[in-house]
């Protein structure tokens, strides 16, 4: 089965409060994005967003220039009906992170909440990585969180990476700049605990890969 068409099953069958993952709220993805694009006009990104309440937060915070993208259909479709009109205020885009072309040097900020450790294999987390080197302004923020080095070995019944700051940050390289990183404990629909780690990294794209 597919990557695609795994999610496109688990989004199917699942409410969004029937997914580990759910948070009626990600307090700490939007405070981190407010702190570091107070600007309301600020152009975002949330990547593996489709069913997440972030983008909904962010239009009601004020942003103007919000998009979401996720590999499943199913989860925009039902995201889009939940927020009725302010969906018409969300950009939408259906696809697989590491292989869906995105507009270059568009994003002031890259916001990723439990998609990169997903990505087991190198090559799709060299491609993941080029794609935000690609989509992101020089001088961008990107915002990734993964499960913490204590966080859950599987989810939704595939294998993840966990990751600790250093681990996490060097998947990207000297072209991100390590700002901060913290720890949140998630408390999911089913009373679990999960560490999430949050790295919040700043971009300089003109830095050789080589260095």
């Amino acid at each position: 089965m597919s990557a695609k068409e795994h999610w496109e099953t688990v989004y199917g069958v699942k409410a969004p409060t029937e997914v580990s993952w759910f948070s009626p709220h990600l307090h700490t993805s939007l405070s981190l994005i407010q702190q570091v694009a107070p600007r309301k006009f600020s152009s975002i990104i949330d990547v593996g967003g489709g069913e997440s309440t972030l983008a909904e937060d962010l239009i009601s915070s004020g942003y103007q220039d919000v998009t979401v993208l996720d590999i499943a259909q199913t989860a925009v479709d039902k995201t889009k009906e939940r927020l009725d009109s302010i969906a018409n205020r969300i950009r939408w885009l259906v696809g697989d992170i590491t292989h869906l072309r995105l507009p270059d040097k568009s994003y002031d900020v890259w916001h990723d909440r439990a998609v990169f450790h997903f990505l087991t294999q190198p090559a799709e987390r060299r491609a993941y990585v080029s794609q935000v080197i690609s989509a992101v302004k020089d001088g961008g923020h990107v915002i990734v969180a993964t499960f913490g080095p204590k966080g859950p070995q599987k989810c939704s019944g595939l294998d993840v990476i966990r990751y600790d700051a250093d681990s996490l940050h060097n998947e990207f390289g000297v072209r991100f700049r390590l700002v901060q990183s913290l720890e949140e404990l998630h408390q999911t629909p089913f009373g679990a605990t999960q560490q999430f780690l949050y790295c919040y990294c700043v971009l300089d794209s003109r830095i050789a890969a080589s260095e």
